[in-house]
């Protein structure tokens, strides 16, 4: 009786598998990947910030002084009047600003870059991944050499300049976070004296 019962009970459980293997079951889906949106809904909650970006960055990094507490705009302190101040071709209206075309070497590339924007801004806007630190001229991480021969600054305006002499210079290497076009030139970028 044991073994009946076995060979039954066996049989009825095999056929139940049979059946469940070959029904259509309950279609159940993958639900869409999400991540995106939820990195897109985080990143709207962030408020920008003028912090020096993560990654292959050296020390330093960043531009002007961040705004603390206040609104927007309020607050910038000393440094951050100074980098805006009147006398930087920053404050050049982009409607006023002459155009220069500047040839990037290592990129590959020809683009037009105005007197009010940093050769280092210009490459940035391109998407290039270009080198820097400080932001200020106060370091030569983002270095560059022009090579159309002479002095640098025949080519560009430096903009605070704490790092560059006048040998450097005249061999053409310039800093690009402060450096603003007056003519047209051509950059390597990340060459260094």
């Amino acid at each position: 009786m044991v073994t009946t019962v076995g060979i039954v009970g066996g049989a009825v459980l095999t056929l139940v598998a049979v059946v469940l293997h070959f029904s259509e079951g309950s279609e159940w889906q993958l639900r869409e990947d999400i991540s995106q949106e939820v990195v897109e809904k985080r990143a709207e909650s962030v408020p920008e910030t003028d912090f020096p970006e993560p990654s292959n960055r050296t020390i330093g990094g960043g531009g002007a002084v961040a705004a603390v507490g206040g609104a927007e705009g309020e607050g910038e302190g000393e440094l951050a009047e100074e980098a805006a101040g009147d006398d930087s071709p920053a404050a050049i209206p982009d409607d006023e600003a002459e155009v220069f075309e500047v040839e990037y070497v290592k990129e590959g590339t020809t683009i037009e870059v105005k007197e009010n924007e940093t050769l280092l801004e210009a490459g940035e806007d391109e998407g290039w991944d270009l080198p820097y630190a400080c932001r200020e001229g106060q370091c030569i991480s983002c270095s560059g050499h022009i090579t159309d021969g002479g002095n640098a600054e025949d080519y560009v305006e430096h903009h605070t300049n704490q790092m560059l002499g006048e040998p450097e210079l005249d061999e053409g290497y310039t800093l690009t976070c402060v450096a603003y076009p007056t003519a047209d030139l051509t950059l390597e970028t990340g060459e260094s004296p």
